[in-house]
């Protein structure tokens, strides 16, 4: 009888557990957990969270973390007769593992459900143009590091049919599009009343304002080594349009004779350049500190 009270005992604490576990712990633990289906306000996960922008027209993805431009990349999103949803949404669940539940058991790494209509973020393959069935594919390294970054109670997803070219653009359009309003129950109208109502003033439209970059020590970082002046400044404007954030870096085109060769490391230099080094090497990009 006592080991069978022990028994039920640790069982109901079990349970007390996991039903009071985090969505994010249970995540962690490798569950499905339901979160709240009410995206968080654009403006609050730019003051505190992350803000996903993800623009069809463009192929491209636009990722904010508290605000300041964290990283982009390319995307495929939903081929004709299954395009993906434009509109605001929540993280729904992850999963590092996932298959389809509608496409041949397909695997979806580090997925991140956006709806209950199978769309969803996740790694799989780019061929350049819209070809999914309604998800939205990343290259694998960055799949992997936007699912360490989100968190459901504090990530928003915006999809727009818009093009977008910049963290500028992206972050204006989030702030204007209208977040879906949770269904209210139905009233009787009211009566409108004889006299006339004021309209209101229109109010200007939010435009997205990187906040100030970090005041510091400058800190250099090395991007490339070039076979010429003309090769260093064609790598620096490709990483640009990559990488907008890095036209507030000073940029440095720096010769240099190795063996019997010359060669011209393109360097950037910030106050906060190593930590922009380590987001463009979880990018892909080649990166790394010089001082």
């Amino acid at each position: 009888m006592i080991r069978l009270a022990c028994a039920l005992g640790a069982s109901m604490l079990l349970l007390m557990a996991i039903i009071l576990a985090s969505p994010e712990q249970a995540i962690a633990e490798g569950g499905y957990p339901l979160v709240a289906t009410q995206p968080p306000a654009v403006a609050d996960v730019m003051q505190s969270g992350v803000l996903i922008v993800v623009s069809k027209a463009s192929q491209r993805m636009f990722v904010f973390k508290d605000g300041q431009p964290w990283q982009t990349s390319p995307v495929s999103t939903g081929r004709r007769g299954h395009s993906t949803p434009a509109g605001v949404f929540p993280i729904l669940q992850k999963a590092v593992r996932h298959r389809s539940n509608l496409y041949s058991n397909a695997p979806m790494p580090y997925m991140q459900r956006l709806t209950w209509r199978g769309v969803a973020i996740h790694a799989g393959h780019l061929p350049g143009y819209p070809a999914s069935h309604g998800c939205i594919r990343l290259p694998l390294a960055f799949a992997r590091a936007l699912y360490g970054l989100t968190r459901a109670s504090t990530t928003t997803v915006v999809v727009t049919n818009e093009p977008v070219f910049s963290h500028m653009d992206a972050g204006t359009l989030a702030l204007n599009t209208p977040v879906p309003q949770p269904a209210v129950p139905f009233r009787t109208p009211v009566r409108p009343q004889l006299a006339q109502a004021q309209v209101p003033a229109p109010v200007p439209a939010p435009v997205y304002a990187p906040p100030p970059r970090a005041v510091g020590p400058t800190q250099t970082i090395q991007l490339a080594a070039a076979v010429s002046p003309a090769e260093a400044d064609a790598h620096w404007a490709s990483l640009i349009s990559q990488h907008p954030a890095l036209g507030d870096f000073e940029k440095q085109v720096v010769p240099a004779i190795v063996g019997s060769r010359r060669f011209y490391r393109l360097r950037a230099s910030a106050p906060d350049a190593f930590a922009f080094c380590s987001s463009l090497r979880r990018a892909g990009e080649d990166c790394f500190n010089v001082g």
